[in-house]
C-alpha cells in the first residue's frame, strides 16, 4: 500500500500517552503503508476554563527530542517516518506559532484548530447558546482566517472537527450550507498548492453519535480543481494508524480522485490512491 498516514499523535503530544512514535510505526509497517507522519500537538493557547479547573498543561512539545526519537525509530522500524507537526492556530498565540516553524525544519505541517471564542468544543462549551449553523459557519470562518494569516503551512486540518463533539442533531458539515465559505477556502488550498485534510477519526463515532462526509464538499473541490487530499487518521493510539484508510480511498476514486498527498521536506509528492 502506497498511502500515507498523515497525521498522527505521540508521547510527545500532551495527550499522547497511550501510543509512541515506535509502537506506530510497527503498527504502519504491519499494515504495510507507504509511510506515516509524526505530527505532534502545538497549542499555545489554552482556554481559560482549563486553567480555572486545574487542568493546565503545557501542549506543545519538544521538537528536538520528538525529531531524535523518530530519527531512532526509522533506523530500526521499517516504514518512512516524517517529522511533522499540528499547528494548534490560535489570533492570540501568533508570535509564538511563527517562532517554533522559524526555528525548526519539518517535513509537513498540518494547520488546525482546537479551541476558539476561548473554549475547547471538545468539553462543550463553545457550543452553547449557539445553533447548528452558527456554531459550523464560524469555525470555518476561524480556520480560514487563521490559515490565511499563517500561510507557512502545507495541509488544512480536520475541517469537520466541530462536528464531532456537537449536540445538534445536524451531524454533517455539508456543502449547501456553506457554498460560499468552502469556495473560499477551496479557491485559496489550490492556488496556493496546499493539501485538504480527511480525517478519519472524525468518522470513528463519538459517545455514540456518528458523523459523516459529505460527498459534495470533495465534490465541489474537484470541480474547483482540487486534486491535494491528504489522508490522516489523527491517531492517539498505535491500532488506530492508517484506520479505515481502505475505505476512504475507495470512496475517493469513487468520486474522481486519483492521488493522495504528503509532503517530505515541505515539498509535494503525490501517489496513486
Amino acid at each position: 500500500m502506497t498511502l500515507f498516514d498523515n497525521h498522527n499523535h505521540s508521547q510527545f503530544s500532551f495527550d499522547g500517552k497511550r501510543t509512541s512514535v515506535e509502537a506506530s510505526a510497527k503498527s504502519a509497517a504491519a499494515q504495510g503503508l507507504g509511510g506515516l507522519a509524526v505530527t505532534d500537538h502545538c497549542d499555545f493557547f489554552i482556554p481559560p476554563v482549563k486553567k480555572m479547573q486545574g487542568n493546565v498543561v503545557q501542549e506543545w512539545f519538544d521538537v528536538a527530542k520528538q525529531q531524535e526519537e523518530i530519527t531512532r525509530v526509522q533506523a530500526i522500524v521499517p516504514v518512512k517516518i516524517l517529522k511533522g507537526i499540528e499547528i494548534g492556530m490560535h489570533e492570540d498565540c501568533r508570535e509564538e506559532i511563527r517562532k517554533v516553524l522559524a526555528d525548526n525544519r519539518f517535513d509537513q505541517v498540518i494547520a488546525s484548530v482546537h479551541y476558539l471564542d476561548d473554549v475547547d468544543p471538545y468539553q462543550g462549551e463553545y457550543y452553547d447558546g449557539k445553533d447548528w449553523k452558527e456554531a459550523y459557519g464560524r469555525y470555518l470562518e476561524t480556520i480560514f482566517r487563521e490559515m490565511i494569516w499563517l500561510g507557512d503551512f502545507d495541509i488544512m486540518g480536520h475541517y469537520d472537527y466541530i462536528v464531532r463533539y456537537a449536540p445538534y442533531p445536524q451531524n454533517s458539515i455539508r456543502y449547501k450550507d456553506f457554498a460560499d465559505l468552502f469556495d473560499t477556502m477551496f479557491t485559496y488550498l489550490i492556488q496556493e498548492g496546499k493539501a485538504l485534510e480527511i480525517n478519519t477519526k472524525s468518522y470513528q463515532g463519538y459517545r455514540g453519535r456518528e458523523v459523516l462526509l459529505d460527498n459534495e464538499v470533495l465534490l465541489r473541490y474537484r470541480e474547483l480543481g482540487g486534486e491535494i487530499l491528504s489522508l490522516g487518521s489523527d491517531s492517539h493510539e498505535p491500532e488506530r494508524v492508517g484506520a479505515d484508510f481502505d475505505r476512504f480511498a475507495a470512496l475517493l476514486k469513487s468520486l474522481g480522485f486519483r492521488w493522495s498527498a504528503h509532503y517530505e521536506e515541505r515539498r509535494l509528492i503525490q501517489l496513486p490512491l
